[in-house]
Protein backbone atom coordinates (compact mmCIF):
# COMPACT_ATOMS: atom_id res chain seq x y z
CA UNK A 1 0.00 0.00 0.00
CA UNK A 2 1.08 3.26 -0.44
CA UNK A 3 2.02 6.14 2.22
CA UNK A 4 -0.55 9.06 3.10
CA UNK A 5 -3.06 8.02 0.57
CA UNK A 6 -5.65 6.19 2.90
CA UNK A 7 -8.40 7.70 4.86
CA UNK A 8 -7.58 7.01 8.89
CA UNK A 9 -9.53 4.10 10.14
CA UNK A 10 -11.01 4.40 13.53
CA UNK A 11 -13.16 3.49 15.95
CA UNK A 12 -16.46 5.08 16.21
CA UNK A 13 -20.33 4.85 18.11
CA UNK A 14 -22.95 4.53 15.54
CA UNK A 15 -25.91 5.41 16.78
CA UNK A 16 -29.82 4.58 16.00
CA UNK A 17 -32.78 6.49 16.40
CA UNK A 18 -34.01 4.11 18.74
CA UNK A 19 -30.97 4.58 21.19
CA UNK A 20 -29.20 1.53 20.36
CA UNK A 21 -25.33 2.37 19.99
CA UNK A 22 -22.40 0.15 18.21
CA UNK A 23 -18.99 0.42 18.23
CA UNK A 24 -17.69 -0.34 14.70
CA UNK A 25 -14.91 0.72 12.64
CA UNK A 26 -15.18 3.15 9.76
CA UNK A 27 -13.32 6.38 8.16
CA UNK A 28 -16.11 8.78 9.02
CA UNK A 29 -16.55 10.26 12.39
CA UNK A 30 -20.19 10.64 13.03
CA UNK A 31 -22.62 7.91 12.16
CA UNK A 32 -26.54 8.11 12.28
CA UNK A 33 -28.70 4.99 11.28
CA UNK A 34 -32.25 5.04 10.66
CA UNK A 35 -32.98 0.70 11.67
CA UNK A 36 -30.86 -1.46 13.45
CA UNK A 37 -30.93 -5.15 14.96
CA UNK A 38 -32.79 -3.82 17.94
CA UNK A 39 -35.62 -2.23 16.29
CA UNK A 40 -35.86 -3.58 13.25
CA UNK A 41 -39.25 -5.87 12.55
CA UNK A 42 -37.62 -8.72 11.12
CA UNK A 43 -35.00 -8.95 14.18
CA UNK A 44 -37.63 -7.85 16.96
CA UNK A 45 -41.03 -10.33 15.44
CA UNK A 46 -43.21 -7.81 15.02
CA UNK A 47 -42.97 -8.16 11.04
CA UNK A 48 -46.17 -8.86 9.03
CA UNK A 49 -46.94 -10.36 5.80
CA UNK A 50 -49.40 -7.90 4.73
CA UNK A 51 -51.27 -9.63 1.89
CA UNK A 52 -54.44 -7.61 0.70
CA UNK A 53 -55.36 -9.28 -2.60
CA UNK A 54 -54.92 -13.00 -1.72
CA UNK A 55 -51.78 -13.27 -3.67
CA UNK A 56 -50.49 -15.83 -0.90
CA UNK A 57 -53.58 -18.00 -1.09
CA UNK A 58 -53.94 -17.64 -4.85
CA UNK A 59 -49.90 -18.83 -5.41
CA UNK A 60 -50.29 -21.99 -3.23
CA UNK A 61 -53.54 -22.94 -5.24
CA UNK A 62 -52.23 -22.28 -8.41
CA UNK A 63 -48.56 -24.82 -7.30
CA UNK A 64 -49.89 -27.16 -5.12
CA UNK A 65 -49.01 -30.40 -5.12
CA UNK A 66 -52.02 -33.12 -6.49
CA UNK A 67 -51.81 -36.24 -4.64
Amino acid sequence: MKEGIHPEYKKVMIKCVCGNEIEAGSTEDNLRIEICNACHPLFTGQQKIVDTEGRVEKFKKKYQKNN
